[in-house]
């Protein structure tokens, strides 16, 4: 190829001699007498980002073409012409390439040049970390960095033994603590060479350990034995019955018979409405006694104590230790267990324990047992059918179907405290094509429309109850022990029902229809479900307490982050949506009151009739965003504003209040109400 370049261009300086009159044709010796290029050098140019990238252009005096010896040992470079230049990737170091020039008789020379090609330290390092929202251990971390071609991060500085972790431009990576502390993370920025930019940033990884505590993360340093006892979090040994990955183990060993273990929570639990605490238990053996005491951070002569006796058999069950009669003025940090209290323990497996979920509730209204009116829960997935036992992946009814089939969601079963059972499904229920129906609300259909006399036999222990009666039924009526109706005639005499208490207002139903495990979730009547059902707290936050012109708008005047300090005894208000449509406001002994109530715009005894002391209802219109509060002195928020006016007197309280609502997630909701042109708004979240 070379040879044939060489030629074309001898034929095109023979025409030209050929051109000149005073030339003779064929003479070719001054092509011969080309010398070899000379003064050979390269221009060199190394992009400043460093990447390597490298542009050589090769000059002399009277070449044709070039070659280029990178010097690396990688392959040389194809030829190139006069006036051309080549790109090529270094990693940092220095040089020596060579530089062949030929000229077009083909007289080559070369030169030797030093290439150095060094990288700049990153600059503008930034650090961007940011605990998981979701594991409060758990650190995310990315960085940035001018000339940057990657990092290494450290996550704790004090590990001398730490080797660091590759983070790749733009990319992210996590890193799970194992405990509490301050940590110091270390970036080291590359730059593909030798030149490195470090930067430090110091972490807090803190666990606040409060109610529920499930020991899936949990600072297991504030969990300790005393007196012989051990106290450790570890993966579950026993999954039946607890399907948690991680749970608190307690071994009792010597020499005390008092040896015990504590939990010492982050604050003083709340028992102005829940009084109960529960727990999942495993023990070894049956008829075990387990103290639970709760005690004062401090003081620990401040205590309260329960005892209950444990099943054992080494099985997972729920134990309810109720503290009603707690004395609320005292403050309790400490949550105190004593197995056997009484009993030196040996340390072995007969005195292995294993405590989970322990959470704080509100403790039973009262009504237990079947006796009573039960409905299917109006809510998305209480019924539902699957090809297992908990499994409703082949249809469940969601949230517009169970808008559409209303006219069912309103059926009564009635369990008689004589063993009577009775369908009352009023004037209509939902109908399908089996019983001569159109899969839409329309008229009751015999003999599944409550007109045959029933009863029923419920077998606690087995979990089962038995209704017997043509036609009785519980959800919906098509399935039955082993099949699905085809027509309402088959109806059988009896079906048998698995049922397991959920709590003392609500159960869950299972029926085999043969393969097909159709679920109902069943709450007691009366109970009322809706977004508001809970125990609401104003948001500790600056501004979640506001008025201005308009909703949305607080410029008027909010409470500020200095001002929530101040009114500490306001933002621990409760505001409580019973399950069976109550409400209470529940202020305890102190609250924020205005000159307007009496009192001094402070700290002081909440004022009647806005003092909780009033017998109170609430009414939810969800497709208006309202709710409505029934009773003279009930209020969300302050008690100042009313619909349309600001009250100057507490004797001009309402009957009633209409609030506007909207939902940000299930513990989160926005309240506000029009006083006449001032539209108060306040955050409020579920506790």
């Amino acid at each position: 190829m070379k040879a044939f370049k060489y030629i074309i261009t001898a034929i095109i300086l023979s025409t030209l001699v050929w051109s000149c009159e005073n030339d003779t044709f064929g003479e070719t010796d001054f092509v011969n007498g080309i010398t070899a290029p000379a003064n050979i050098s390269a221009g060199v140019n190394v992009t400043p980002d460093n990447t390597g990238l490298t542009k050589i252009t090769p000059t002399s005096d009277g070449a044709a073409s070039y070659s280029i010896d990178f010097g690396d040992g990688s392959e040389p470079s194809e030829s190139l012409t006069a006036g051309e230049y080549v790109e090529h990737i270094y990693a940092e170091g220095t040089y020596e390439i060579k530089i062949t020039a030929t000229s077009v008789n083909g007289k080559s020379a070369t030169n030797t040049q030093t290439i150095n090609v060094s990288f700049k330290a990153p600059e503008n390092l930034v650090i961007n970390s940011e605990i998981d929202g979701t594991n409060p251990f758990l650190l995310n971390v990315t960085a940035s960095a001018n000339f940057a071609s990657s990092y290494l991060v450290y996550f704790d500085t004090a590990n001398p033994d730490e080797e660091g972790t590759p983070l790749e431009i733009d990319g992210a990576i996590s890193h799970e603590y194992q405990g509490v502390g301050e940590y110091t993370i270390k970036v080291v920025a590359l730059s593909g060479g030798t030149t490195t930019t470090e930067l430090e940033q110091l972490i807090t990884i803190s666990a606040p350990v409060e109610l529920p505590i499930d020991f899936e993360l949990f600072d297991d340093s504030v969990f300790i034995g005393f007196g012989g006892a051990s106290a450790a979090v570890i993966d579950n040994p026993d999954t039946n019955g607890n399907d948690s990955a991680m749970v608190g183990q307690i071994i009792k060993g010597g020499p005390e018979v008092w040896a015990g273990n504590v939990i010492t929570l982050s604050a003083p639990i709340d028992f102005s409405i829940k009084k109960v605490i529960n727990a999942k238990v495993w023990s070894p053996r049956s008829d075990g006694k387990l103290i639970l005491k709760i005690e004062n951070l401090d003081d620990s002569t401040i205590n309260i104590e329960k005892e209950i006796t444990l099943s054992g058999n080494s099985t997972w069950e729920e134990v309810t230790f109720d503290f009603s009669d707690i004395d609320e003025s005292q403050s309790y940090q400490k949550l105190v267990f004593f197995f056997d209290f009484g009993v030196v323990g040996d340390g072995g497996t007969d005195w292995t324990f294993y405590i989970d979920d322990i959470t704080q509730n509100i403790p039973s209204s009262g009504a237990t047992g079947l006796p009573g009116q039960w409905i299917m829960a109006p809510e998305e997935g209480a019924l539902g059918v699957g090809p297992a036992f908990g499994d409703t992946s082949w249809w469940n009814c969601d949230d517009a179907c169970v808008a559409e089939r209303a006219c069912f969601y309103d059926d009564i079963y009635i369990f008689g405290q004589d063993g009577s059972f009775k369908n009352d499904l009023g004037t209509e229920t939902w109908t399908e094509a089996w019983q001569g129906g159109t899969d839409s609300c329309g008229t009751l259909i015999a003999p599944h429309d409550g007109s045959n006399p029933a009863t029923y036999t419920y077998d606690e222990g087995a979990g089962t109850i038995t209704l017997n009666g043509v036609g009785a039924f519980i959800g919906i009526p098509k399935p039955y022990n082993g099949g699905e109706l085809a027509s309402p005639a088959d109806a059988p005499a009896s079906i048998t029902y698995n049922i397991e208490f959920l709590d003392n207002d609500t159960i869950s139903v299972t029926i085999d229809a043969g393969g097909a495990f159709w679920h109902y979730k069943l709450i007691r009547a009366g109970v009322v479900t809706t977004p508001l059902t809970g125990t609401w707290q104003m948001a500790q936050e600056g501004g979640a307490l506001g008025v201005g012109p308009a909703n949305g708008d607080t410029s008027w005047w909010n409470c500020d982050a200095a001002c929530v300090g101040v009114r500490a005894c306001y933002y621990d208000d409760l505001f409580v949506f019973g399950a069976d449509g109550s409400f209470q406001n529940v202020l305890g002994t102190e609250t924020w009151t205005e000159a307007w109530q009496g009192g001094a715009d402070s700290c002081g005894a909440p004022v009647a009739p806005h003092d909780g002391s009033v017998s109170a209802t609430y009414t939810y219109d969800s497709g208006a965003g309202t709710f409505t509060l029934n009773g003279k002195g009930s209020f969300i928020g302050i008690p100042k504003p009313v619909n349309g006016a600001e009250l100057t007197s507490p004797d001009d309280a309402p009957d009633a209040i209409i609030y506007n609502v909207t939902f940000d997630n299930d513990n989160t909701m926005n309240v506000s109400i029009d006083a006449g042109g001032a539209f108060w708004q306040y955050k409020l979240v579920k506790i």
